[in-house]
């Protein structure tokens, strides 16, 4: 692969990684939040999705879900399997965040794969996706666990990916400006997580 071609699957892999999946991952981790006010809730808001109409949302599903994130995940693994962090050299905080941003996405391929499984495919398949599919899910404790490493590891790959996005595409250039950026991603990672675990904890 070029060197410029390198540049601009780089810059679209981390735009994809913004807009339009990390926006989905806030949407979805706050309608699964509703499920902290009960079953009737969290039930009521997922209900509002066969609003749609089915077409549209199996569109909207692939061009604006499954498509990006097919190509996120797949050259993030090229990315991963081929960077040469500087950990024992440097042991930076950043380095670390890049170590932790190659592991969590690769870690991501494979829970959300099966988390569409889970739900996605079952539903194609004749199951409801509702309060209690989830409920049985997590009844698992391993499986709660896998759930909540999954919920951890996208909330960070999120946060730190935007930390990498502002920087790449120019937006924080100063180290100044980084590290307010650091702090402002790091605060968002908390907050966002406190979100997810509250949401797959109500299904306990």
């Amino acid at each position: 692969m070029s060197k410029n071609h390198e540049f601009y699957w780089r810059r679209l892999h981390s735009l994809l990684g913004v807009i339009p999946v990390g926006l989905f991952l806030v949407f979805h981790l706050s309608l699964n939040f509703t499920a902290t006010g009960g079953e009737d809730t969290y039930n009521n808001s997922v209900g509002m999705m066969d609003l749609v109409p089915h077409w549209l949302l199996l569109i909207v599903e692939w061009i604006v879900i499954y498509i990006p994130i097919l190509f996120h995940g797949l050259y993030g693994l090229y990315i991963a399997f081929t960077a040469t962090p500087n950990v024992k050299r440097f042991g930076t905080f950043r380095n670390w965040m890049f170590v932790l941003q190659r592991f969590t996405g690769v870690f991501l391929v494979i829970f959300i794969a099966w988390h569409i499984f889970q739900t996605r495919i079952q539903k194609a398949l004749g199951a409801e996706v509702e309060f209690d599919m989830m409920a049985e899910i997590v009844s698992n404790p391993a499986m709660l666990a896998f759930y909540i490493v999954g919920i951890l590891s996208a909330t960070f790959h999120l946060a730190n990916g935007l930390w990498s996005f502002l920087v790449s595409w120019g937006i924080t250039q100063s180290a100044s400006a980084q590290k307010v950026a650091t702090y402002v991603t790091m605060i968002f990672f908390v907050l966002l997580s406190i979100v997810g675990i509250a949401a797959i904890l109500a299904f306990v």
